[in-house]
């Protein structure tokens, strides 16, 4: 139990790290960043749909063997991303007229990120409950599109008046709201059995979410055939990064069933 909680913790913390990609912007010109911005958005679709489709709803067939049930958490996932993202959109529209330069924009965006971060933490920790091999698999795939969101936040800030220093600590700060999500959720996860079995389909309709709705759009911006190769590419890398972990944890555990039955044959 104690790695579970060390693991959850590290990969959360390690995410939260990654809201200081915003200092990027101090250290690359901004055409070059652009650059890497669109490979790390090209990973992270690979990486989200490879682990929804590889890792997180197949696990989630065995634990809960109910497809059913498992089928209506992904759409729960889907619906849950859609309606948090609806807010954030109506709250930002809503506050528009009232931006005065360091006003609600920046702490709108800082609140929502916090909220972001805050599932984050959620899906990593109830991840690691399950297993290492699934644990790492989503933590790859949180720090993903992490990174590419953070430098976006971090952008937002600057435009809404803060200091670079300022814009990096407040956004820090925000990030760590994954280490809040992950303790809860590692809390909830000793006092109610299988809650990480409920988490991981739900999962995997927000990644689905996040890839086909928000990161594919930013894609389909990019008109050369030479980057639109090179998205695909890089799409393919992660999905099948994904598909290797998925594999080499479907080994682990055809290996434990098999001891399993010995030790039965055994008794």
């Amino acid at each position: 139990m104690n790695d579970i909680w060390i693991n959850a913790l590290v990969s959360t913390f390690v995410v939260s790290v990654a809201s200081f990609a915003g200092a990027l912007f101090l250290a690359f010109k901004i055409k070059l960043l652009q650059k890497i911005v669109f490979v790390l958005v090209s990973f992270a679709v690979g990486a989200l749909f490879g682990n929804a489709f590889f890792i997180l709803i197949p696990e989630s067939q065995e634990i809960l063997n109910n497809s059913f049930l498992i089928g209506l958490l992904i759409v729960g996932g889907i619906l849950l991303m859609f309606i948090i993202e609806k807010l954030i959109h109506w709250h930002h529209n809503h506050n528009v007229e009232e931006i005065k330069k360091e006003a609600p924009l920046g702490y709108i965006s800082l609140f929502t990120d916090g909220l972001h971060n805050f599932i984050d933490g959620i899906l990593i920790a109830s991840s690691w409950m399950v297993s290492p091999e699934i644990g790492l698999a989503t933590t790859l795939a949180v720090i993903a599109h992490e990174i590419p969101q953070e430098i976006s936040d971090f952008g937002i800030l600057i435009h809404a008046g803060f200091s670079r220093k300022k814009a990096l600590f407040f956004n820090f700060l925000a990030a760590c709201t994954a280490i809040a999500g992950a303790i809860g959720t590692l809390w909830l996860g000793a006092l109610f059995n299988n809650i990480s079995a409920y988490v991981l389909p739900l999962a995997a309709g927000g990644f689905i979410y996040l890839a086909g709705s928000d990161l594919i759009p930013e894609l389909h911006r990019e008109k050369s055939i030479r980057k639109n190769s090179l998205q695909l590419m890089v799409i393919i890398i992660g999905l099948v990064l994904m598909l290797y972990i998925g594999q080499n944890h479907e080994h682990h555990h055809g290996h434990q069933h098999e001891h399993t039955e010995e030790c039965n044959h055994g008794h």
